[in-house]
């Protein structure tokens, strides 16, 4: 895995084919061994889709999925907790950027059992640690795999 700070949470990423029916086989096989996806998003080229998920025991999942002859990885990715208020993005986003911390992408989900919403963030590894550290700082709450296996 890629180099990450102490409270990353682990992406995964899975190429599939961009046609009909590739992306309902892919959360079949995730459904049969009862893999519960937090999080979804997808970035597609022509031929191929790039699937990004976050779910609890990703290391299980990546397993199973390489088994299944998938092309998967992991990613370190920052997610934080982020309050339902007017700004609330802008100051994460407006944080990292004055810090010269660059996003590569990033998008968002709700934990409906907990009422909370979160943005997941994706920097050069370079800078994970240190946009941990400063978003900690800044009174930021960070989320790390485990608070993911327990959502």
């Amino acid at each position: 895995m890629e180099s990450e700070g102490i409270l990353t949470v682990k992406q995964i990423s899975v190429f599939l084919e961009n046609k009909p029916g590739a992306l309902a086989a892919f959360v079949k096989l995730v459904r049969e061994h009862n893999i519960n996806m937090r999080a979804l998003s997808i970035a597609e080229t022509q031929k191929y889709g790039i699937l990004r998920i976050i779910v609890s025991d990703a290391q299980r999942t990546v397993q199973i999925l390489k088994d299944e002859q998938f092309v998967a990885s992991l990613t370190p990715v920052i997610t934080v907790s982020v309050s339902d208020a007017p700004g609330a993005l802008c100051n994460i986003l407006e944080t990292l950027a004055g810090n010269g911390i660059n996003i590569e992408y990033t998008y968002a989900f709700t934990a409906i059992r907990n009422k909370k919403a979160y943005m997941v963030f994706r920097t050069a590894d370079k800078h994970i640690a240190d946009a941990e550290r400063l978003l900690t700082d800044r009174g930021f709450k960070l989320v790390s795999q485990e608070d993911i296996d327990n959502i």
